[in-house]
């Protein structure tokens, strides 16, 4: 491949759209130029539920975007999540043709064809089907190609969603004249920018915990084991404290950035805040206890609903590399400290590469953005092989061009 190509990673969520734009070099280098964001509008939970309303929003983030930019967007990466989204694992069993049982590739593409045979129900459509590994005769191999064996079996883990869902987000980047290269689901995107491949190869859990719903990811051996969708998010906790204090929503986010804890702080449970700080009329104390008694409440029960989701592979031994957080409700104080004793397993905040320099992009709300452009360059690629690991930062010559 030769020549530039600039592509847009975009990220329709529950609070904002983000765009952000990236310019790929002869295919290998990629400098980001450009970032546009708006209010979003129209979308629940990560779904799209006012197709007009999310339409605006989005093309008023895509213009943005390119101004910021002064370029034109080639194509999207476009990240999906919302609870429609479901997985399974599926199988390709085949028997190796070569009479000395030596594998080829013809029977590396007979066992993934046959993996992913499987129908889905009607309105359901296909989104990734993701390798997790490679069984030669009951051994796990990560590379079998030449290996000998008799028995060839490919295993993958398959995400869908509802057709119609899908449908929703394609038009929304089709009506302004784009084409949506690839759907990436939002948590796979937040993993490759907060997790190591060492922490990847061990086995590590990445929560991307966003304003609709919370989406996670399971490495082991360097390959996703496990995605899922918890429809509950940061606009739930702001509800949460609206509804409990008998506040607006506005000044219940106030409250949840300023003083919010996801543990009941015995020291502070004296302490009183006030409502909105200026004495005015309407102004009034509120009791820190309360809000973090809200706060825990919802927190305890996402991670609850987690573990239960994750059963037996939520445990130290099959999660050497514990639990990683990350996206804009993680931020929530004291958050990894409850993740830890619920889910009994080591858990630490994420971070963004030390090569994104622009403060904004490093806070954890940009992890799943800036993973949608590693999957951009991946597939922008002359070769099928993936670009450097996102974390050393020799896939990217320089950020540049932001806010201009």
């Amino acid at each position: 491949m030769s020549g530039n190509t600039v592509i847009g990673a975009i990220e329709i969520g529950t609070s904002k759209v983000v765009v952000l734009v990236g310019e790929i070099i002869n295919g290998r280098h990629l400098h980001i130029i450009g970032l546009g964001q708006s209010t979003s509008m129209g979308v629940k939970k990560g779904e799209i539920v006012d197709l007009r309303a999310a339409a605006d929003c989005t093309h008023a983030a895509i213009l943005s975007a390119e101004k910021s930019a002064g370029a034109h967007i080639d194509g999207v990466y476009l990240a999906t999540t919302g609870g429609h989204l479901e997985g399974f694992s599926n199988s390709g069993v085949v028997t190796v043709e070569d009479a000395s049982n030596w594998v080829r590739k013809s029977d590396l593409q007979r066992a993934a064809t046959n993996a992913k045979s499987k129908a889905l129900p009607p309105g359901r459509v296909y989104i990734h089907h993701i390798k997790s590994g490679y069984l030669l005769d009951g051994r796990h191999i990560q590379h079998p190609l030449e290996m000998q064996g008799a028995r060839l079996e490919a295993n993958y883990w398959h995400v869908h969603g509802d057709e119609r869902k899908v449908a929703d987000h394609l038009h929304v980047i089709n009506g302004f004249g784009l084409e949506v290269e690839d759907m990436v689901v939002a948590s796979i995107a937040s993993g490759c920018m907060v997790a190591t491949e060492e922490e990847k190869q061990a086995g590590v859990l990445v929560v991307d915990i966003g304003c609709g719903t919370t989406d996670y990811v399971l490495y082991r051996q360097n390959r996703i084991i496990r995605t899922g969708v918890i429809p509950v998010g940061g606009d739930h906790f702001t509800n949460d404290l609206s509804l409990g204090l008998r506040v607006s929503y506005k000044h219940a986010e106030s409250l949840k950035v300023r003083y919010g804890k996801a543990i009941v702080d015995r020291v502070e449970r004296q302490d009183s805040v006030m409502l909105v700080g200026d004495l005015m009329i309407g102004d009034r104390p509120i009791p820190r206890s309360a809000i973090q008694k809200i706060l825990h409440a919802r927190s305890d029960e996402l991670f609850v609903i987690l573990k239960n989701k994750l059963g037996s592979l939520l445990s130290p031994q099959n999660l050497p590399g514990g639990v990683i957080l990350t996206g804009g409700g993680s931020r929530l104080e004291a958050m990894d400290d409850l993740a830890e004793t619920v889910l009994g397993v080591p858990v630490r905040q994420g971070r963004n590469p030390e090569w994104v320099n622009h403060e904004q992009l490093r806070e954890p709300e940009f992890s799943g953005v800036l993973g949608l452009l590693y999957y951009g360059l991946s597939a922008q690629r002359q070769d099928e092989r993936a670009p450097e690991n996102a974390r050393s930062g020799g896939w990217i010559s320089k950020v540049t061009g932001i806010f201009k």
